[in-house]
């Protein structure tokens, strides 16, 4: 079959974006400023690129931002401080904390710290919880972002095989509880799954999300298959270079795929368009009064399904 087409991440996040500019003007207008603060502990390289393409992003959207740095040896309790100030600050509609953190902070309890409805990343129990169960909740970013481009790709997901390789809390489950709300037959694999190649080929849907460059060829992948990418690797070419490369094996498995997410420009710009808009569901929900003439959220799609 011919080579498969390329997901466009990035046209598919501006016009997400676009849509979350209107939201945020209507909001304005009736009053509420939305505000998202980032937290970074450390000054580990990639969370700062990733913390100033959010906090860039936000204001292209009209959205306010708070960016809140602290120093590597910031101890915990500093740290849960300062997310129970923002907890308690009205002005601020979002809290996301960038990982990972320094070795003396434990994540799950930071996490679990966040005002449930300012966890813009989704990552707090009841979010995951009402997630599971099919209900509204802030959904984590890239999983939402994954499922909004296959609902562009192939609209009505209903009845279709979806494979999820991978099972972290972050991208895995989340993304396999999003399938199975709309209505997919759902397989996870990981690495203790046994015959995961052929489970993988009699997929409709493949979701690859596990940290390791190249893991899944075109051996994998049944012809017509859509596939998307949500592996980011940094690898060494011939030259001493580096470059960017997904968990796909992208030349091999773009000769059978019908549709594939490319690395870097697919799910990444995504995450962070899915980010703003939770940070708009958020300033929604969190706004004392809510005008009447205001224009409803529009909800995340499917999150509502049994």
């Amino acid at each position: 079959m011919s080579a498969a087409r390329m997901i466009d991440g990035r046209a598919a996040a501006q016009a997400l974006l676009d849509e979350v500019a209107c939201d945020v003007a209507a909001l304005r207008e009736a009053g509420i400023e939305p505000c998202l603060a980032v937290v970074l502990v450390g000054d580990d390289p990639a969370s700062d690129v990733y913390v100033r393409n959010k906090v860039r992003r936000t204001r292209e959207v009209g959205i306010r931002s708070i960016e809140e740095r602290l120093d590597a040896h910031t101890c915990e309790a500093a740290l849960l401080a300062l997310i129970a100030r923002l907890n308690a600050d009205p002005q601020v509609h979002g809290i996301l904390v960038q990982l990972p953190l320094p070795a003396q902070i434990d994540a799950a309890a930071v996490l679990a710290a966040i005002d449930p409805h300012k966890d813009v990343d989704g990552f707090h129990r009841d979010n995951v919880g009402r997630l599971t169960l099919g209900e509204s909740s802030l959904v984590p970013c890239t999983p939402q972002g994954c499922l909004l481009l296959l609902q562009q790709t192939l609209g009505d997901l209903a009845g279709k095989h979806a494979v999820v390789v991978g099972r972290s809390n972050i991208v895995g489950k989340p993304m396999a509880a999003l399938l199975l709300n709309a209505h997919c037959s759902v397989s996870v694999l990981h690495s203790r799954s046994t015959n995961a190649r052929e489970l993988c080929r009699s997929a409709d849907i493949v979701v690859v999300a596990v940290g390791r460059a190249g893991c899944v060829d075109a051996s994998w992948i049944k012809p017509g298959a859509v596939v998307i990418d949500v592996g980011i690797n940094r690898v060494a070419d011939g030259a001493g270079q580096t470059r960017l490369t997904g968990d796909v094996d992208h030349a091999s498995v773009a000769q059978v795929a019908a549709a594939l997410t490319p690395v870097p420009g697919g799910v990444g710009p995504m995450t962070i368009a899915c980010l703003m808009r939770n940070t708009v569901q958020a300033a929604r929900h969190l706004a004392a009064s809510l005008p009447a003439s205001l224009p409803a959220s529009p909800p995340i799609p499917l999150t509502l399904a049994r």
